[in-house]
Parts: C-alpha cells; structure tokens; sequence
C-alpha cells in the first residue's frame, strides 16, 4: 500500500474548447489535512470532481487510496465527499435519508452510523425533521455526516464551514482535526485561514494550474522569514544584516520588521538572536510570528 492517498499526474480536463484544468500534479499524504486553495474559476472544483470520480480526467492518471477513480465501484467504501452546495432530496427526514445512504454503502449498521454522523455535526436534533425544513447551515452539516458515515479512510470536503455560524463552524473545524492521522482529509476552502490553522500540506491553483504545492510552512515561509512587531526604538538594520545566518533585514512598515535568514540553522536560534539584540538597544517587542500568514501569500502569487 502506498504512502499516498492521492497522486495527481499531468491531470488536464477541458469541457469542449473550455481548459478547466490543465497539466496539474499533486500527492497528499495519508493521514494528512491538505488544503486545496484557489480563486474561483481556479479550477478547485474541477479538481474536487476528479478526485471523486464525479469527472474523468482529459489527460493525465489519478489514484485515489491506490486505485483508478474511474473505475467503477472502485471508491466505495473508501471515500466520503461533500461537493459544493450539496442539496438534500426533499420529503425526507434527516435520520431516515442518511439510514438509507448508509444502507447504500453496505455499512454494517445503517442507522448507527447515521446517528454517530450527526453526532459529530451537532446534528442529532434533526434527526426526525424533514430535509426540506432545514436552514442553509443545518442541510450544510447534515451532507457533511453524510460523508463521514462509514469513517472512510478518504474525506474530501468541498467549502465545509461555509455558510455556518461561529460556533457551528469551530466544531466542524474540530471534527477535521479529530480525523488527522486516522482518515486523511482534502478541504476546499476560501477561507484561508481556516486552512492555515488546520492543514498540513496544500495545493494552490490559479486559472486551471498549479501555482504551487508543498506543506504549510513551505507556503507560508516559516523555514526562512519571520517578523517583529515593533512598539517602539529604532531598529539599526545593518547591524541586523551583520548578524550570523540573517540574509535580509527590512521595516516592511513603521511597525513591522521582516528578517529573513539561511538554510541549515535552527530558526528558534536566529529568532533568540535578533530579539536578544533589539531589547539590549531598547527596542520595545510585542511580538514574533514566523513566516506569512497564507493569505498573504496567496495574494502575491495569484
């Protein structure tokens, strides 16, 4: 069994004179979270499709948990998804549609895995109400238990959290990381830091391309910059430079400094460095982050 759940290679999809996709290569890990980010028109969605076996690919080869999605049958069992804007079928109670999806699915027992899935939305009160009578954000959470009944090794969640209160959001958000390193878990978001705080890796897509793939602190530079707030005192930036594995020194703002530093080196150890030298000249810190935030770095690629 291989070590990847999912291996994208060359994959292209057009729809007529349309390229939705276009030569895109990725792996995630099993076990992993693994964001998949974009603009819309990006062709995330596409994507998503693939990976599900909803669309064929034009060109190119997918695994999906080493076998070929375009097989048939070849992903049940194995996978759970929540495409975008999934729609419910009306004149169904909740508890009774996902008793029989999960009948479908030959889940050893349908109407406990019903109950466990809506569960881990915080769904069990709309066990007994009709799909029609549920809000955006409750039908929202009910396609979402869909696909985590079974506890398939694959989930794919396209835009999960969008449309929820808060409250509502931070537990679906939990229950992605109480998946981590037992299911791997794709989530399509435009919610940036959302996927910042719950990924491990991610894909960034931009008109049908790959931009770039790489884990999280690839994306957000966290092996080679980080930044410090500064409250006040004058930061004396050759004296920076001067320092031991520091490349680069600048005030992005009046408050902001970016210090940018080599391969090979311990960062917690260039971080003591510098902000031991800024407090011996005064320097007043509020604080340090390492990297960009991801959101910032999606901006300047795309």
């Amino acid at each position: 069994m291989s070590d990847l759940a999912i291996e994208l290679f060359g994959v292209s999809k057009r729809f007529g004179p349309k390229v939705a996709v276009s030569g895109v290569s990725f792996s995630v890990p099993r076990g992993s979270v693994y964001g998949l980010i974009g603009p819309n028109g990006a062709g995330k969605t596409t994507t998503f499709s693939m990976m599900c076996g909803y669309l064929y690919p034009s060109e190119g080869t997918l695994k999906i948990m080493d076998v070929d999605p375009t097989t048939p049958g070849a992903l049940k069992g194995r996978l759970g998804a929540l495409p975008q804007d999934a729609v419910l079928p009306p004149g169904w109670e909740v508890g009774a549609l996902l008793t029989y999806w999960a009948r479908l699915s030959a889940l050893a027992n349908p109407e406990r895995e019903a109950r466990e899935a809506l569960d881990k939305v915080g769904l069990m009160e709309a066990w007994k109400v009709q799909t029609q009578a549920l809000s955006h954000g409750m039908a929202k959470r009910a396609a979402m238990a869909q696909a985590l009944m079974g506890s398939p090794p694959l989930v794919l969640l396209d835009e999960p959290t969008a449309g929820l209160d808060p409250r509502i959001a931070a537990q679906v958000r939990q229950v992605i990381r109480d998946m981590k390193g037992r299911q791997t878990v794709v989530v399509s978001s435009h919610n940036l830091q959302e996927l910042e705080e719950l990924c491990d890796a991610a894909a960034i897509l931009d008109k049908g391309t790959l931009a770039q793939a790489g884990t999280m602190s690839e994306l957000t530079g966290q092996g080679a910059e980080f930044r410090v707030q500064i409250a006040k005192g004058q930061v004396i930036i050759p004296e920076l430079t001067a320092m031991p594995h520091v490349t680069d020194a600048r005030m992005e703002s009046d408050t902001v400094l970016r210090v940018s530093f080599s391969g090979g080196v311990a960062p917690e150890q260039v971080i003591s460095h510098v902000v031991r030298h800024l407090l011996q000249h005064d320097v007043l810190i509020l604080g340090v982050s390492r990297g960009q935030r991801l959101e910032d770095r999606v901006l300047q690629m795309l």
